[in-house]
């Protein structure tokens, strides 16, 4: 199966060599595509330098600037399925989602519409460096959003994700209104509401080995509180598919 991972980028540099080396060692017909959101650190560079390295293999998008987080993956998606990706994975750049383990996830997607790469399904679990603070606040996120949204799955915030092709295109991409992380919450709802039928596999989520993170507490604040406007917005696709 083709598959094309979608990888956002602001200021990864260091990383982006990193990943496509881990992506490409893999026994997976792969390619990728980088977003990338004219990075100071030169970022866009290097990727280009990666595509004349694994002519076609690498693609890059080139944005204006810091255009943000689900504009990046909705301009990613059209460019993968227009390319004639089988699949398409969402993965950060960071190997906080370890590349390994998407043979696995491609062999869940067989029976199913979009696998998520998941921290909180037995088997799963985060760095074990965090904070006693910082794992309960994950863990609560993560509860809150699969609560309020009634979602049958574990982790809903995982960004490592893995979709069948025709599950994308069949994804109501104009309801999507989110720009910063909610916008996986609301991926994941509208998949659900669509009666996509959903796989997790185990992942361990690690803390990026090179960079600085672009997560920060009140971003993690913004997400929960915006959760029920993502709720009131799908009304109508939940009495749809009760």
């Amino acid at each position: 199966m083709k598959i094309t991972v979608v990888t956002p980028t602001y200021n990864e540099a260091e990383n982006l060599p990193k990943l496509a080396q881990a992506l490409f060692a893999l026994p997976l017909d792969i390619r990728l595509l980088v977003v990338d959101d004219n990075s100071p650190d030169g970022t866009g560079a290097v990727a280009d330098q990666l595509a004349a390295e694994h002519a076609g293999r690498v693609q890059v998008l080139h944005r204006a600037g810091k255009l943000g987080f689900s504009s990046a993956y909705l301009e990613g998606f059209k460019l993968a399925l227009a390319g004639g990706a089988e699949a398409v994975a969402q993965m950060d750049a960071d190997f906080s989602h370890d590349p390994q383990v998407l043979p696995a996830m491609l062999e869940q997607l067989q029976d199913r519409d979009m696998v998520l790469g998941s921290r909180y399904t037995p088997g799963g679990s985060v760095d074990e460096r965090w904070s006693i603070w910082r794992k309960g606040l994950s863990a609560f996120g993560n509860f809150y959003a699969r609560s309020i949204l009634g979602l049958p799955f574990r982790d809903v915030t995982t960004g490592y994700r893995l979709w069948r092709r025709e599950a994308l295109q069949g994804m109501p991409m104009e309801r999507i209104q989110s720009t910063g992380y909610i916008f996986l919450v609301e991926m994941a709802h509208l998949a659900t509401c669509m009666g996509y039928r959903i796989g997790e596999v185990p992942i361990y989520f690690a803390d990026r080995r090179y960079g600085s993170s672009k997560m920060s507490l009140r971003i993690q604040i913004e997400a929960a509180m915006r959760v029920w406007e993502v709720r009131w917005k799908t009304a109508d696709l939940r009495r749809h598919t009760r």
